[in-house]
C-alpha cells in the first residue's frame, strides 16, 4: 500500500441534531464552560419541504468545535419515537447491549488531572453529574450523557504513546482488515494473523527509537 501524504490538521466540527437547544446551551456553555462561536440562521434551506433550523457551535479548543442543528417545528417522533436505549438520533432496542450503544461517543482530551478534576467538579454540580471515571490502558476519562442522550467524554492522556504501539496499531489493523474480509471472523484469528505478520514483517523493520 502506497502511503498518502497527511494534510488535515485535525476537527473543524463535528455536528449532531438536538431537540433541546436551551438544555444543549445550559450543558456545554454554562456547565462546561465552552463559549458559543459561530451560529447559522438558515431559513428557505433546500427542498420546499426542508424546516427552518438553527446550526449553532460551541469552541472546544485548538479551534474545534462542537455543533447542533435545531429543526423548528420538528419533534423526537423523526429519529423513531421514544425507544428503549439511545439519543436523540439513533433508537435501539431493548435487546441492543449497553456497550453497543455507548460505543457512539464524542471524546475531547484535557493536558492534566487538575482540568479533569475541574470538569469533573462542574459536571457533578449540575444536572449532568459525571456516570463513570475508567482508567484505560493510556488515558482517563469522565463520561456523561449531555441532554441530547449523546455519550461525552473528557480524557487526558497518562503517558504518551510510544512509536513501539504506533507500530502495533498497525499491524493489528493490518491483520484486522485481513480477518474480516474472510469467512467467520474471530478474535482467536485476528491474533493469530497479527503474529503471522510479526513473523513476516520483522525482518525488514529498522530498530525502533526507545
Amino acid at each position: 500500500m502506497t502511503e498518502q501524504d497527511h494534510r488535515v490538521r485535525g476537527v473543524d466540527h463535528v455536528a449532531f441534531p438536538t431537540f433541546d437547544p436551551a438544555a444543549t446551551v445550559r450543558f456545554y456553555r454554562d456547565v462546561l464552560g465552552f463559549p458559543v462561536v459561530h451560529s447559522i440562521c438558515a431559513a428557505g434551506w433546500g427542498p420546499e419541504d426542508h424546516p427552518d433550523f438553527i446550526h449553532f457551535f460551541f469552541d472546544i479548543g485548538n479551534e474545534d468545535r462542537i455543533a447542533f442543528f435545531y429543526y423548528f417545528g420538528t419533534d423526537a417522533s423523526v429519529a423513531g419515537g421514544e425507544g428503549a436505549k439511545g439519543d436523540v438520533y439513533a433508537r435501539f432496542g431493548a435487546e441492543v447491549p449497553d456497550f453497543f450503544v455507548r460505543s457512539r461517543h464524542l471524546a475531547i482530551h484535557v493536558d492534566s488531572e487538575d482540568d479533569l478534576m475541574e470538569y469533573r467538579r462542574r459536571l457533578d454540580a449540575s444536572d449532568w453529574p459525571v456516570e463513570m471515571q475508567v482508567q484505560h490502558e493510556t488515558i482517563e476519562s469522565i463520561y456523561t450523557h449531555d441532554p441530547n442522550g449523546y455519550m461525552f467524554e473528557i480524557t487526558r492522556a497518562l503517558r504518551p504513546v510510544t512509536p513501539q504501539e504506533d507500530l502495533d496499531a498497525n499491524l493489528t489493523i493490518d491483520a484486522l482488515i485481513d480477518v474480516v474480509t474472510a469467512p467467520e471472523p474471530t478474535f482467536g484469528k485476528l491474533l493469530a494473523r497479527k503474529a503471522e505478520l510479526i513473523v513476516e514483517r520483522a525482518a525488514g523493520w529498522e530498530t525502533v527509537v526507545r
